[in-house]
């Protein structure tokens, strides 16, 4: 058993300003001087990016579906490191989750035994922020919950209405964040906008400057250090000789992967080597291709113009080279990729059809596929578990799917993807540390692909 300070930022609802204070709070402990560890629950990938500006380190995803229940624990305590702090940032409302609230926040913390601050956004209430706390408090007694964080309080005397309420129910408030313009956040139809995109540094430093003056950064470090001891066993890494080298696209088009998830590659004996669709003329000397999702319809002019990278992608899959692409990197590989205006742009034309985006979000959620027959990452009849949040659809070229999906929450049934050659490709977000076989599957048949090009 070893110590792993600990603390959730959940909240009421999504909007609640959950990230911007989560991030502000890492900010100011890292600004102490201490060394914040972040990690985020959920399927996300765009708020880590806000946390590791924050504390200076990767952020790791904490996904009860993606990954399994029984591997929470064990990727939370084999990244903690030499951090003296975990600051957990919660998924949507606390105890919403998928079907039967399966990685909520509530199934987190108490699967990590962590203690819950709840933020409330007491904009345009008064006293009721209390009767919100109280049913939060006594909905789950299982829940460890520790009190709360007003946000977005008007004025000293709305934060006070607010603090005399709470007293009377014994429920602990650690300080109310006050309204303020320059802490807000740019937004577009996925959530927050990336962070590779810009550099949010400077509102994050100043929205660390208000939360070290409007929250009690001592009391919570108190509730974090109070967390019970955890089950550690101390992993002894192997360098292992690379087998295969594997290209990860990686650039403002295309950066949402989860650190866990690339390592699960380079632990089967995969060299990771990143490269930029829109920045690179060619790609890198591989003998396979990762291409994970992101905004390529934000960038859909600049990808058509790099036309020698283009082409080298697709020389790439006809050559039989093993290429996996997820959502992003799905619409990339298609013939052409329509974007919010209505304007079409030239992709690298390996699957057949294009990809629009729409003003409907297409689908979100948590999904179970089955493979439907052998391919870079397994077997007919293997099980994936992944999550979908889209805006596109794919549009023509439909027969060479390659999953059976099942949605989580509606039991709606569909077949999705591509495949063809050494090609998987669809909307399929998915965990490797979740699913390793998938991991140890492609990095097989990038090894394969480096065998047989040297043979002929």
């Amino acid at each position: 058993m070893k110590s792993f300070p600990r603390v959730i930022i959940a909240a009421v609802s999504s909007g609640s300003g959950k990230t911007t204070v989560t991030a502000g709070i890492i900010a100011a402990l890292k600004n102490r001087g201490l060394k914040v560890q972040p990690y985020k629950i959920g399927p996300d990938y765009i708020d880590p990016g806000f946390h590791e500006i924050a504390s200076g380190v990767p952020v790791h995803n904490l996904d009860a579906f993606l990954v399994g229940k029984e591997n929470i624990e064990k990727i939370f305590t084999s990244t903690f490191g030499d951090a003296d702090i975990a600051i957990i940032e919660g998924v949507m409302g606390l105890y919403d989750g998928g079907r039967g609230g399966i990685s909520s926040t509530a199934e987190i913390s108490k699967i990590l035994n962590a203690p819950v601050i709840l933020i409330i956004d007491a904009k345009s209430m008064g006293t009721s922020a209390a009767a919100i706390a109280l049913g939060f408090r006594e909905f789950d007694g299982e829940v460890n919950f520790a009190g709360v964080i007003l946000n977005r309080v008007g004025s000293e005397s709305h934060a006070k209405m607010i603090f005399d309420a709470l007293e009377k129910l014994e429920i602990k408030c650690f300080g109310a964040v006050k309204r303020n313009p320059e802490f807000t956040m740019p937004e577009r139809h996925l959530g927050l906008v990336p962070t590779a995109e810009n550099n949010f540094k400077e509102i994050i430093e100043k929205i660390s400057v208000g939360i070290s003056s409007e929250l009690n950064l001592d009391e919570i470090l108190k509730i974090a250090n109070s967390a019970k001891p955890l089950n550690f066993e101390k992993n002894i890494s192997v360098k292992k000789n690379p087998v295969a080298k594997i290209g990860i696209a990686h650039d403002e088009a295309f950066n949402f992967y989860y650190p866990e998830s690339l390592k699960e590659l380079e632990n089967f004996g995969a060299e990771l080597i990143f490269f930029s669709p829109l920045n690179d003329e060619d790609l890198p000397p591989v003998d396979g291709l990762i291409f994970g999702g992101g905004f390529p319809e934000m960038f859909a002019e600049r990808l058509e113009r790099n036309k020698k990278i283009r082409r080298a992608v697709f020389d790439a899959a006809n050559s039989g080279m093993p290429i996996f692409a997820e959502c992003g990197g799905f619409m990339y590989l298609t013939e052409s990729l329509k974007n919010f205006e209505g304007k079409i742009f030239e992709m690298c034309g390996v699957i057949p059809g294009s990809a629009e985006m729409t003003e409907k979000l297409q689908t979100v959620g948590y999904i179970e596929a089955n493979l439907i027959r052998d391919c870079v990452i397994g077997k007919t009849g293997d099980k994936i578990r992944a999550h979908e949040f889209h805006f596109s659809e794919k549009i023509g070229g439909s027969g060479k799917e390659i999953f059976d999906c099942t949605k989580i929450r509606t039991g709606k049934k569909y077949l999705a993807g591509f495949s063809e050659k050494n090609v998987v490709a669809s909307y399929l977000h998915i965990h490797f540390s979740g699913c390793t076989f998938a991991a140890k599957n492609f990095v097989e048949a990038c090894k394969k692909f480096s065998k047989d090009c040297n043979i002929l």
